[in-house]
């Protein structure tokens, strides 16, 4: 962050946003406007001046930026290039730049110091007053000419300006709380600077001086004589840059007076006049009720007021409204454009690019049909904004005519009207610019159009759309550098458009790979894969190497490799207790070391704590192969009757840990499966393999068999107890979505056979003491 004094003084501008400046710089920074971006395929940038970027379509108060906080740095480079220039040959830039601007400081610096170039003006200006040396004069006039007439202007009018920076310029304020305004009520020192601007014979710093002048008296606690001296001496000011940040000031004063009728009329000036303010101006701007609003229309002094008036209206509502009106009064205002791009954004907010309906009752969303999706998207197209827009497009005299015809096609497209959006795209390709964006933007609009277009799939229109399927999937992502281009959202769109004609060709193979289940996102999973044939045909699809172009396609974008499907076989085998056909599945992935355990898989704790169990020395780190290996062989000895109680409670482990209740989630936690730290995140037939404890219920049971001490048998009592008490949760909330449906019945837990059984037959085993040590339940239990 810059350490900024001088700059900060040239900077604030009007009123309303001196007053909420804390607010402002407490919330800037949202990311709402991603939503609009990433849901558009029209991107505003491509024809608009870029004074207007953070007036497009947003969710935040402005696009791209959530609140307005350039208010320090806003005309840095402007009023370093006018002193560079006007101090030419004598300054150089860098010099400029430091007096202007200040050295770097750290960001939330506590540190209050004067900065060094303010203190360095003061002692050049004590120099110049006085005619003797001081070490900064000194420092300073071996690298300029401190006798020379500008530079001496140049100090002396930072000297005076430092002074008002000492009210303009808050510290950097991170609250909600309202900000203090400080004034400036040295009217001697005010005087003084009016004086110099009344008697300075040099255009550029007569300029400069009149807009000091009106900056002190802004901030004085006399504000209404920056009223009047703007009155005094506007028809003497060059209407250039300070002059509309000069009336700014008097359109703030008029905004805290509640005159908004007057303030919004002189905010429309600043805003139609100086791009540079257009934000500020919008910001400051008080939308009105009927009557001060005709007011405000009435005060205007021409058509430009007026067209600006509605411009910065159309911003806060109703831009089809503002458009019609500008339209009339000023068919070639540069206003129109900024307009047009937000009405085109709002229209595309209503369409629905997901082919689903909204979800209801805990169901799931359903899926709908190219023409059903059609039908109800041009239901939602606004007919009054079509129409404004189509007769502005048809005259063909606004400023900038392709503009108007490339969104008349755009909205053509959504209403159907194929042919004659294309007639309009290549009327506005004769006309635009030839820039990369608009070229870019064209060439989306036009793939839209022509997707459109397909109702059914075949071979012929199939062909017309793999040059733009590869454009858009493939190619852009790595080859667009900028962020302006909105075209992700096409991409999203063209392929659950082409997922819902595969749906329609009854190919579940083709509609997964473009629709890609998008359930995994939110922890799910991929559904399609409950299906076996659905599950076999997609890896012999993605296996086969006689593709044709749009299975090449299709694959190229499919988030799941064959190796993912293999693993997601393997995780199922292994729910079965089929570890053969684990094996052979894992082995089918690229690496064996697919996933690794956090925890010691065959380690069977009293209290399920897998955090607990990531944390433990490990001797030995499992890759899912191992860990199928190691079950195959403890397999094999119990086959063999070879030590059946230590191999039947490690297996007990071993698939105990991979349920959701132990300390080996990572082994199913793919995307297929799905991903959550409750039960709930999962879809039911996952959610019903994770929490099933039979298999190791039943190893735990033969452990229980082959068990020779009590201490062998107390803890085979309690892992049968931890089943229990699983099955008898997985069965109270089988029914329950989220825990948000979850009913409190005051039951935390019951009395499990384990638990009888333990505190009947082997209370005197140390096992006992280390269950009532770390098991609340049984504790609980055991005290009642």
């Amino acid at each position: 962050m810059k350490r900024i004094f001088l700059n900060k003084l040239f900077l604030i501008s009007s009123a309303s946003f001196l007053f909420v400046y804390g607010i402002i710089y407490a919330c800037a920074g949202g990311d709402d406007w991603d939503f609009f971006s990433y849901n558009s395929n029209f991107t505003p940038e491509t024809f608009t001046d870029k004074s207007y970027t953070p007036l497009f379509l947003s969710g935040d108060i402005f696009y791209g930026i959530g609140f307005d906080t350039q208010h320090n740095s806003r005309f840095n480079e402007d009023i370093k290039s006018d002193w560079e220039n006007y101090l030419k040959g004598k300054v150089d830039a860098s010099t400029v730049s430091y007096f202007l601007i200040g050295e770097e400081t750290p960001m939330y610096s506590s540190e209050k110091k004067t900065p060094q170039n303010k203190t360095d003006i003061t002692q050049l200006h004590v120099f110049l007053k006085t005619k003797k040396d001081n070490p900064t004069s000194l420092k300073w006039g071996k690298k300029i000419n401190l006798k020379d007439d500008k530079v001496k202007s140049f100090i002396e009018f930072l000297y005076l300006a430092q002074k008002i920076e000492t009210v303009s310029i808050g510290e950097d304020y991170w609250s909600y709380d309202p900000v203090v305004a400080k004034t400036f009520n040295d009217f001697k020192m005010i005087q003084s600077i009016e004086n110099v601007y009344n008697t300075s014979k040099d255009m550029f710093l007569q300029n400069r001086y009149w807009f000091l002048a009106m900056k002190a008296y802004f901030y004085s606690s006399n504000k209404q004589k920056a009223i009047d001296f703007f009155n005094k001496t506007e028809k003497s000011v060059p209407k250039n840059v300070l002059y509309y940040r000069g009336l700014s000031y008097v359109a703030g004063i008029k905004h805290k007076q509640k005159k908004y009728s007057e303030s919004n009329c002189l905010y429309a000036q600043v805003f139609d006049k100086c791009p540079e303010l257009r934000i500020v101006t919008a910001y400051s701007f008080h939308p009105q009720n009927d009557a001060d609003w005709n007011k405000s229309l009435f005060l205007a002094k021409n058509n430009s007021e007026k067209a600006a008036l509605w411009a910065i209206h159309g911003f806060y509502k109703d831009e089809k409204k503002a458009i019609a009106k500008i339209y009339e009064l000023d068919p070639k205002s540069e206003h129109l454009n900024y307009l047009l791009t937000r009405l085109v954004n709002g229209q595309e907010q209503s369409i629905n690019n997901s082919f689903e309906e909204s979800a209801k009752d805990n169901l799931p969303a359903k899926k709908q049909t190219v023409a059903e999706n059609k039908e109800l998207n041009k239901s939602k197209i606004d007919k009054t904004a079509f129409d404004v827009v189509a007769k502005i497009a048809a005259a063909g005299n606004s400023n900038k005519p392709y503009l108007w015809d490339i969104s008349l096609g755009y909205l053509q497209t959504l209403k159907g009207d194929y042919a004659t959006a294309e007639t309009n795209f290549d009327k506005a390709e004769k006309t635009m610019p030839n820039t990369e964006l608009a070229k870019l933007q064209l060439r989306l609009l036009r793939f839209v159009n022509n997707m459109s277009k397909i109702d059914k799939l075949t071979d012929k229109n199939e062909k017309t759309i793999l040059t733009d399927l590869n454009w858009l999937y493939q190619e852009l992502p790595k080859t667009y550098k900028g962020q302006e281009f909105r075209y992700q959202n096409a991409a999203q769109w063209s392929k659950n458009y082409l997922a819902s004609l595969y749906r329609a060709k009854s190919n579940p193979v083709m509609a997964e790979l473009f629709g890609d289940t998008p359930d995994n996102y939110w922890g799910r999973g991929n559904s399609f894969y409950d299906n076996e044939k659905n599950l076999l045909d997609m890896k012999a699809f993605l296996t086969k190497t006689d593709k044709t172009e749009i299975e090449k396609i299709a694959a190229g974008i499919y988030s799941l490799k064959v190796k993912d499907i293999s693993n997601f076989q393997a995780v199922q085998a292994t729910f079965k207790n089929k570890i053969p056909e684990a094996i052979g599945f894992i082995q089918q992935t690229d690496s064996v070391q697919y996933y690794q355990f956090l925890g010691n898989p065959f380690n069977g704790n009293i209290k399920d704590c897998h955090d607990c169990d990531h944390s433990a020395y490990q001797k030995k780190k499992y890759s899912q192969l191992d860990f199928l290996t190691t079950i195959k062989e403890m397999q094999d000895k119990l086959a063999q009757k070879e030590d059946v109680y230590t191999n039947s409670l490690l297996l007990g482990n071993a698939f105990y840990n991979i349920t959701h209740f132990g300390n080996g989630r990572t082994f199913y936690e793919i995307s297929i499966v799905g991903y959550g730290s409750s039960p709930y995140s999962f879809r039911d037939s996952m959610k019903k393999m994770i929490t099933n404890c039979d298999v190791p219920k039943m190893y735990y049971q033969k452990a229980l068999e082959a068990a020779t001490t009590k201490e062998q048998k107390a803890k085979c009592i309690y892992m049968l107890a931890k089943c229990e008490r699983n099955e008898y949760y997985n069965t109270k909330y089988n029914s329950v979505n989220s825990w948000w449906e979850i009913q409190d019945d005051k039951v935390n837990f019951i009395a499990w056979n384990g638990f009888k059984t333990l505190k009947k037959d082997y209370s005197d085993t140390k096992y006992y003491q280390d269950v009532i040590s770390e098991c609340g339940y049984f504790n609980t239990y055991i005290n009642q």
